[in-house]
């Protein structure tokens, strides 16, 4: 099938593909939460104070199409309706932390109601130098023909406008969005990041929509809402399989470079409901705990994205083609590393036939693996025996995704 691209092969000039984690500084951090100001259930102090609390070193409060700055006013029974379950009131869990104080009451049309914190003052209260960081971040909610494209701006410095055309095709919102996010960043002098969400929401996005759109180079992998269809259907692929497909088609078709794999939480709810912070995140090899470090280190590929696993080090050789993978050890669990690609002969016609092919299985907590001559790429998936503690599906194990390496050969 003939496919078309879309603007330059940024990506292919900015990604590595040899990269070493061994010396460099690991930090662990949350591209994508939702508090009260947009459709969170609770407020932006709180979801942060949870985060830090439990030992992530970077947060990214993505509201849509808004960020944490101005006047957010907002009525006391509209939070509370939010709420979902009884017992579990918001206003309350957040004096007992911070204070009476704290709350900034005002009454605006006949309504009591809450001003809620800026970014900037919650900044001055959490952040601490080169132990926690605030990223300032956006999901841009775009739509296409009534389907959402959503997508995460990382380390911006204002609201960048949404896409939202009744018109146009999935993958043309993708390329405008990306280009604005792309044209904010080039203004504010300051390196961005792009990642598209959540594929399968409502089966918005497809891995064709991703292999057209050459400047997008960021996917979510694994997201923690489980309105989201992680796993797919019967007819559907899963969020895993989208990546491979997409990735075979990037690299084999469209002469560019792999999309690197997010995963996150995507957290709404904190009481009642599905409560679901902690369920994903990334891990960053940054030279420093900062906003323009960490989009630095992820253009550069080195992160890994996780449910759960925790990886001591990666190492891919560009010289003989082999990646190496370590990770931590924890009592009484075990790991299987699948390493994984696509062959150069894959049928084209059949869109999953080889395609994401388990090249190797390796037990136990260090594997290694080279890329074999006829792949256009290697990846890896570590899956652990662990059960994970805060499942969005049914059997969920925790894993961990490693970036996609030896494309360029």
């Amino acid at each position: 099938m003939k496919r078309a691209i879309f603007l330059t092969l940024f990506i292919s000039l900015t990604q590595s593909q040899a990269f070493d984690y061994d010396t460099t500084t690991w930090f662990k951090g949350n591209t994508h939460t939702h508090s009260l100001w947009s459709d969170g259930n609770d407020f932006p102090e709180m979801i942060i104070d949870w985060y830090k609390s439990r030992g992530y070193d970077f947060l990214a409060l993505t509201d849509h199409n808004i960020l944490q700055e101005g006047d957010k006013w907002m009525d006391l029974e509209a939070i509370k309706k939010r709420q979902r379950a009884l017992g579990r009131d918001a206003v309350s869990k957040c004096v007992a932390r911070f204070g009476e104080d704290w709350i900034q009451w005002e009454t605006r049309k006949e309504k009591k109601g809450i001003v809620m914190k800026t970014l900037g003052q919650c900044r001055a209260e959490f952040e601490e130098l080169g132990k926690f960081y605030l990223l300032p971040a956006e999901e841009v909610s775009n739509s296409a023909s009534k389907k959402p494209v959503h997508i995460n701006a990382l380390n911006i410095s204002g609201v960048v406008p949404a896409v939202k055309d009744d018109e146009a095709t999935v993958a043309d919102v993708m390329q405008q969005s990306f280009q604005a996010i792309e044209d904010h960043g080039k203004k504010s002098g300051k390196p961005i990041l792009a990642h598209l969400n959540h594929p399968n929401f409502q089966w918005a996005v497809t891995a064709d929509d991703l292999a057209k759109v050459a400047l997008g180079g960021y996917m979510e992998i694994y997201n923690g809402h489980p309105g989201i269809n992680h796993l797919g259907d019967a007819t559907r692929p899963g969020d895993v399989k989208i990546w491979d497909i997409a990735n075979t088609i990037r690299i084999a078709e469209m002469k560019t470079s792999p999309l690197y794999g997010v995963a996150t939480d995507d957290s709404h709810t904190y009481h009642g409901g599905d409560v679901s912070p902690g369920r994903g995140w990334i891990v960053v090899g940054a030279d420093e705990l900062g906003g323009d470090a960490l989009i630095n280190a992820m253009k550069a590929g080195k992160f890994y994205a996780s449910s759960g696993v925790e990886i001591e080090s990666i190492h891919f050789d560009d010289n003989n083609g082999k990646l190496f993978v370590k990770m931590k050890p924890v009592e009484g669990v075990t790991y299987s590393t699948e390493f994984i690609g696509t062959r150069k002969g894959y049928d084209a016609s059949a869109e999953n036939t080889g395609i994401g092919e388990v090249f190797a299985s390796v037990e136990g907590n260090n594997a290694a693996f080279k890329i074999p001559d006829d792949a256009l790429y290697l990846r890896a998936t570590i899956n652990s025996s662990r059960k994970h503690p805060n499942p969005s599906y049914q059997g969920q194990k925790e894993q961990a995704w490693v970036q996609p390496v030896g494309w360029k050969k």
